[in-house]
């Protein structure tokens, strides 16, 4: 559940660094599932010994897995106004892959918020910075601007 702050007090965030989320185990189990669901069984996700013989050296997550934890990694880290009737993903403004996330690698997510905007009829459009860190790697696995749209009772 994200954070619940007074509306009005969203703008005083911005720039606020919020995280690390905790880490998350990325398994070959969790690859060749993402990979059942979106149907992309390219080999350098599904097969090991294949994947062996790349630069890569396994197996990696399709960056489309990474990108879509983000729900779970940042559930605990975003804000959204106090008496939130539902929050919307919004869609993202930039998102980057720097950096393949290989099988047995752990990620987790930091967030630092870039901007909130009242829309007005009880919309707020919450903008964040997310990176995806990949324990003991210099580069992170991606960085997105991510768009929230938090909507509260009327």
């Amino acid at each position: 559940m994200a954070k619940l702050v007074p509306a009005d007090e969203l703008p005083t965030y911005i720039g606020a660094e919020l995280g690390p989320s905790e880490w998350l185990h990325i398994d070959q189990e969790r690859i060749d599932s993402f990979a059942d669901v979106t149907l992309d069984h390219q080999f350098i996700h599904i097969d090991p010994e294949a994947a062996a013989k790349t630069r890569f050296g396994s197996t990696i997550a399709h960056g489309f897995l990474t990108l879509s934890l983000l729900s779970y990694l940042c559930s605990e880290l975003v804000l959204m106004p106090e008496h939130l009737s539902m929050g919307i993903n919004y869609g993202f403004d930039k998102v980057r892959f720097l950096e393949p996330v290989t099988v047995d690698s752990w990620i987790r997510a930091h967030v630092t918020v870039m901007d909130a905007t009242n829309k007005g009829e009880g919309r707020f459009l919450v903008k964040n910075e997310v990176t995806v860190e990949i324990r003991g790697k210099d580069k992170p696995a991606l960085v997105a601007e991510w768009l929230g749209m938090g909507v509260v009772d009327r």
